[in-house]
């Protein structure tokens, strides 16, 4: 089936809809999501988003917050472009109504403002614990009362059509017709998230594959940076939990990361203790389970008040007491997990890639605001400030020259449907291991040398089953998985010191 359209956005997350939502309303929007509308990564977000807000506060100090914790490789005119933009972004929520935790007294700045780790001041804006959840519900109400918008759910990237050396569009697999539709677009944005999920374990949901990542490298544009993998220090560690991530803003309103035995750890590895950047605080978890041979460390807030911790915290008190876990009482059992994708595909302040027609916002993209480590809260903001600046190029790129060549009917009539899917799932399932153990939150030369070697063998592998079969959700993902873990570990082979979320043994910090 053929498609056209003014502007393709590819993903659903806060990126995606808040530049749907930025773009002028008489342009024609087709909004593709790979599962339901909600399910991304937004939808999971906890922490909130950080901006300057108060009196007290500056851009100044943001700036340099956010330049420490990318241990100083951050682009500083994409620093100071995101904070300076940041307070228009939180006006434009409230005006879209998204209801943000009120402030606890009066007279000072509505909203209630809580601090996380990195941040030398109160200015993280959120919904309880869980901003991330009425962001994209605040989004998604607003963007479905836009009648120039179309949402595709269940509809999976395969790969970007180029023609005379820009993007026309993209092919999408129809999962539930089974087939793969042809999407032209004078403007393609790439919002699909990030690739934690070439980790074994993540806090990120299934969907956060690395798609745009990979079709955009395969479509000619540059990648930087994707050695810097964040992991989250704290996930919730029950059999049955799966990846439910414990918020950072716990550790930033007093919550204590102990040892089985009680001991308090973390003031021995930095002396910002808990409130370290969170590579820093993954890695002394690391340590500790590695020297004590232990599966989990705790994280401990019982000591505050029961009403403080259940109304700061509702989401997680109810989660953890499924489990049997009263936080207000008890310890909460955590580990770490690939939780966020500081690289990505390199834009300028527009979002615009190496390929014209083609922008990348969000986890997706490089704008140079992370460096070599995300500071916490600053990862909404970035979709937001990044999804208006790309929909102020975008609506005045179409108004000059709005011409696009089709993209063609996908053919597959010289391939067959896949007989053994297993073959699949066991490529999956070696990808995310190997990065695990290999490229994970403490690496070495040796590791990525076999990383490296047994990727080849795979890549391998995939492609020659891509020459012979039909595609389907599950192989779309591996073959894009495989890219990303390809990328991953070339850019840590190049990467020769220990500097933020990249840790290698053979080359310890200076």
């Amino acid at each position: 089936m053929l498609h056209k359209f003014d502007v393709l956005i590819l993903g659903s997350g806060a990126a995606g809809l808040s530049l749907a939502l930025r773009l002028d309303p008489g342009l024609s929007i087709a909004v593709i999501c790979k599962d339901e509308l909600h399910e991304n990564s937004t939808n999971y977000a906890q922490g909130g988003i950080a901006a300057v807000l108060e009196s007290d506060d500056s851009f100044a100090g943001h700036i340099q917050d956010t330049m420490i914790a990318g241990a100083g490789i951050c682009d500083p005119a994409a620093v100071k472009f995101t904070v300076e933009n940041a307070p228009e972004c939180i006006r434009w929520l409230i005006e879209l109504g998204i209801r943000f935790t009120p402030a606890h007294e009066e007279g000072g700045y509505p909203y209630h403002l809580t601090r996380e780790g990195g941040h030398s001041h109160r200015r993280i804006v959120h919904s309880a614990d869980s901003t991330g959840k009425d962001l994209e519900e605040t989004l998604v109400g607003a963007v479905k009362k836009r009648a120039n918008v179309r949402i595709f759910e269940n509809h999976i990237a395969v790969d970007l059509y180029k023609k005379h050396g820009q993007c026309c569009g993209a092919y999408i697999y129809n999962i539930d017709a089974d087939r793969v539709d042809s999407f032209s677009a004078k403007a393609t944005v790439i919002a699909t998230g990030g690739a934690s999920r070439v980790y074994l374990y993540s806090s990120n949901p299934s969907v956060s594959s690395g798609d745009g990542i990979a079709m955009g490298y395969r479509a000619g544009c540059r990648v930087e940076n994707l050695e810097f993998n964040q992991f989250h220090p704290t996930c919730l560690y029950h059999p049955q939990a799966g990846s439910f991530l414990i918020t950072e803003a716990m550790r930033g309103e007093g919550a204590r990361l102990l040892l089985p035995d009680g001991t308090r750890f973390m003031p021995a590895h930095d002396e910002r203790a808990e409130l370290a950047p969170r590579d820093i605080v993954a890695r002394a978890i690391d340590y500790e389970m590695k020297r004590l041979g232990i599966r989990n460390v705790f994280l401990d807030i019982s000591h505050k008040p029961s009403e403080f911790v259940r109304s700061h915290f509702p989401g997680i008190y109810q989660k953890c007491l499924e489990f049997g876990i009263d936080i207000t009482r008890e310890p909460i059992p955590v580990v770490p997990a690939a939780h966020y994708t500081c690289g990505g595909i390199r834009v300028d302040l527009n979002g615009c890639t190496d390929v014209p027609r083609l922008y990348a916002i969000g986890e997706a993209s490089c704008t140079g605001l992370h460096g070599a480590n995300r500071l916490a809260s600053n990862s909404l903001l970035e979709c937001l400030v990044f999804g208006a600046s790309s929909a102020r190029h975008i609506t005045g790129l179409l108004k000059e020259n709005g011409k696009v060549e089709p993209v063609p009917e996908w053919d597959d009539s010289r391939v067959n449907p896949a007989r053994e899917e297993v073959l699949l799932l066991h490529n999956w399932e070696e990808i995310r291991r190997l990065m695990w153990n290999y490229v994970g939150i403490v690496r070495s030369d040796e590791r990525l040398r076999r990383a490296k070697a047994r990727i080849d063998l795979l890549k391998v592998e995939i492609n020659d089953y891509y020459a012979r079969h039909r595609v389907n959700r599950n192989f779309i993902e591996l073959r894009h998985l495989i890219v990303v873990a390809e990328l991953i570990v070339d850019c840590a082979m190049r990467r020769k010191q220990s500097i933020g979320l990249h840790y290698n043994i053979d080359y310890p910090p200076a």
